[in-house]
């Protein structure tokens, strides 16, 4: 099996708002997605929106509300330092909770928030991150 991935599944309360929170951060809904799936091209890796009960369905698994613990994080990358501080203001403007505000790490700058489901992402700017000219992250 070639190593990929391909799709992120967000279990969502409300589908609608949280498509309206990311499209107010510029991730917008691509055509092709409905008012029970929301796809977002995010450059060759797609963001889906889906209902938590529907997902917890799909999955054979109980509804659950996400953990406030800190498990897993989705990595928005930066490409200079002071975009940390703007993409964590633009988030709380939109309906997102700051966690942690851009703080001066060892490796560069880093803040996190919660999407309005309570999902957890960080804001990260390091000099070691390389992207190519198309904006792809090389590792």
């Amino acid at each position: 099996m070639q190593a990929r991935l391909n799709l992120i599944l967000l279990g969502v309360d409300d589908i609608a708002r949280s498509s309206a929170f990311y499209a107010a951060l510029g991730w917008q809904a691509a055509p092709t997605s409905h008012a029970g799936f929301i796809k977002i091209d995010l450059g060759g890796v797609v963001l889906g929106l889906i209902s938590r009960s529907d997902l917890a369905a799909d999955a054979g698994q109980p509804a659950s509300q996400p953990a406030q613990a800190a498990h897993s994080a989705l990595v928005y990358l930066a490409r200079q330092p002071g975009e940390v501080a703007e993409t964590l203001a633009q988030v709380e403007q939109h309906g997102g909770t700051l966690v942690k505000p851009a703080t001066q790490t060892a490796w560069g700058v880093a803040g996190y928030f919660r999407d309005p489901d309570g999902h957890l992402f960080e804001v990260c700017y390091e000099d070691a991150w390389v992207f190519d000219e198309s904006g792809r992250l090389l590792v």
